[in-house]
This record gives C-alpha cells, sequence and structure tokens, in this order.
C-alpha cells in the first residue's frame, strides 16, 4: 500500500499547527455569509454603542437593512436620528459596509439578539389578613341593601382560609 506525501502539494502547510490556531481560519472559511461577526457584534452591542445601545436593540437584518427595535414610539423617533451614527459604528466594528440603511421597529414582547429582555414578574398578591371583629355588623345590616351586599362579599374573601 503506497501512501500519498504531502510535502509536495500545493497550499498544503507541512507542519503541526494548535486547534487554536486553525480553528478560527477554518471556520472564516465555512462562514460564507458573514454570521459569525453578526454575532460578535449582537454580543457586544452595548459596548460598541455606550449610552445609545439603550434606545436601539438589534433585531436582525434584512439584506442591507439593520432592523433595530425601540420601546416607544418617542424613543423610536429619537433614535432615528442617530442613525448614521449607528451604522459607522456598526460598519466600522464589522470592517467592511455591511448595512447601508437603519429600520426602526416597536419591540412589541420581542427578544433582542443581544440578550434576554424580560419584563418583572408581577408581584406575588398579599396575603389578606382576616380581621378580628368580622361578621359583627350581619344583623345590623340589611342583607338586600348595596352596602350589606359588599359586607358578605369581603366577607367571603376570608372563608377559604
Amino acid at each position: 500500500m503506497a501512501y500519498r506525501r504531502t510535502t509536495d502539494r500545493p497550499k498544503r502547510r507541512n507542519k503541526a499547527q494548535s486547534v487554536s490556531d486553525a480553528l478560527p481560519r477554518f471556520l472564516d472559511g465555512l462562514d460564507r455569509t458573514g454570521g459569525r461577526r453578526l454575532v460578535q457584534l449582537w454580543r457586544e452591542w452595548d459596548e460598541l454603542l455606550g449610552d445609545m445601545a439603550a434606545m436601539a436593540r438589534p433585531l436582525g437584518h434584512r439584506g442591507g437593512k439593520l432592523v433595530l427595535a425601540a420601546g416607544d414610539p418617542i424613543v423610536m423617533q429619537e433614535a432615528h436620528y442617530l442613525g448614521p451614527i449607528i451604522l459607522e459604528k456598526v460598519n466600522g466594528f464589522l470592517g467592511q459596509e455591511v448595512f447601508d440603511k437603519v429600520v426602526f421597529e416597536l419591540l412589541n414582547g420581542r427578544v433582542p439578539l443581544d440578550g434576554e429582555i424580560r419584563p418583572e414578574a408581577p408581584k406575588p398578591p398579599r396575603k389578606l389578613k382576616k380581621p378580628e371583629k368580622l361578621g359583627s355588623l350581619n344583623k345590623q345590616l340589611d342583607p338586600d341593601s348595596p352596602v350589606g351586599r359588599c359586607y358578605r362579599a369581603y366577607q367571603r374573601m376570608f372563608d377559604d382560609s
């Protein structure tokens, strides 16, 4: 059985290389659309834009348009004026002009690409403490009057506990 020598093949490295050195070049060869650089952009969004990052969160891209989200329409209008600055910083980070326009949309519950923004969980309802003299007015209030019906509904709130 004959083995083929690799020393005479063009474009072939003839020495062993560490994986940490070879892997980035290998992955760059696989990434034809530039998705790896975009993932780095989303992860470093806050550091790249600084104070502007809170106004405009990344949602993605459509062709040459960078799609950013704003929390409400007023912030969206203000962020629109920052579009050229954002484009300059993003294209500078990517090293080439990838995006030529910024489009702003309302967040509307969507999760931005740079992290997860979840609304605060509602506080659990307080457990009501039953008053000591609850029920002492039953004989004094007419059960068919609005006040009497309201008082009995209030008593029923404490029947389960």
